[in-house]
């Protein structure tokens, strides 16, 4: 792929401001702390304060922190933290080294909202375009029933797709990333079984399929005629969300994008998919 921004001699933050403006992902390292004694003696003239590392997943990086082994590490680092959709500071010696102290640079993300897939044109759907697009993802809705899947019935969705659901991760699936969340309700075993292979496929973030406990049994076995090992099927949330004891399409949306928190945040919560029992309260 070639870099357009290097023939027009643009500079790095017209550059950042034109993919910002394009909303595709773009991170700018800034070194923020600086043991400029230490940095001195070690290397005299290195940059320090200020110096600017431009990364973006595609092409070369642009600028410099003022090494090459300092560059290499922060554009690996930041090309993280870009896919997380995070920011912060990272400490490291003037070569790039970990665990040292001397340099302190902060990464900077810039990335496009994260998207959510639901599968399945149902009242759960509609709840859950509704809670996902408060916590700020782009929400698609995905169907092959067109008298379901309208803009009428999903007026929250950013688009309404009437297709197959693995139809759909052909097409975008390679765009998913781990900030991304496909949630499957079809309860259907034609729509939900090769919506979950095509969703494994995905670095998706999160994948959820709704249902019962004893519908969740009978998806997972057809899984596994299917092809999918016990690794894989481990990483489905099913059933979706977490144990709230939601009853209400607007309650289980709630659950459901709690636990979508939960899991890209690292923290334990009772999820349906680890418990046993009754989903819903009696």
């Amino acid at each position: 792929m070639s870099d357009p921004s290097n023939a027009n001699g643009d500079s790095l933050f017209e550059i950042l401001r034109a993919e910002i403006a394009a909303q595709t992902p773009v991170a700018l390292a800034t070194i923020v702390e600086a043991d400029l004694d230490e940095i001195q003696r070690q290397q005299p003239g290195a940059p320090t304060t200020g110096a600017k590392l431009l990364l973006r997943p595609d092409f070369e990086p642009l600028g410099t922190l003022g090494n090459a082994d300092l560059d290499r590490v922060v554009q690996r680092d930041g090309l993280g933290e870009l896919a997380a959709g995070t920011s912060g500071i990272r400490h490291y010696g003037p070569n790039g080294e970990a665990r040292q102290e001397e340099l302190g640079v902060f990464i900077e993300s810039f990335a496009p909202p994260p998207q959510m897939l639901i599968f399945g044109a149902v009242d759960f759907t509609a709840a859950l375009s509704r809670v996902a697009k408060v916590l700020g993802y782009v929400v698609t809705v995905c169907d092959a029933r067109p008298v379901f899947a309208t803009t009428q019935r999903f007026p929250h969705a950013d688009h309404v797709v009437v297709d197959w659901p693995h139809r759909l991760l052909e097409k975008v699936g390679d765009d998913l990333g781990p900030r991304d969340a496909i949630c499957v309700l079809t309860h259907d075993p034609k729509f939900d079984v090769p919506a979950v292979i095509g969703a494994l496929k995905t670095e998706a973030g999160y994948i959820g399929a709704m249902g019962s406990r004893r519908t969740t049994q009978d998806r997972n076995r057809r899984l596994s005629e299917e092809g999918v090992n016990e690794a894989d099927l481990a990483t489905v949330m099913a059933p979706i969300g977490l144990d709230l004891g939601a009853r209400t399409p607007e309650e289980t949306a709630i659950s459901i994008c709690a636990e979508i928190i939960a899991k890209r945040s690292g923290r334990a919560a009772p999820s349906l998919a680890q418990t046993s029992g009754d989903i819903h309260a009696r």
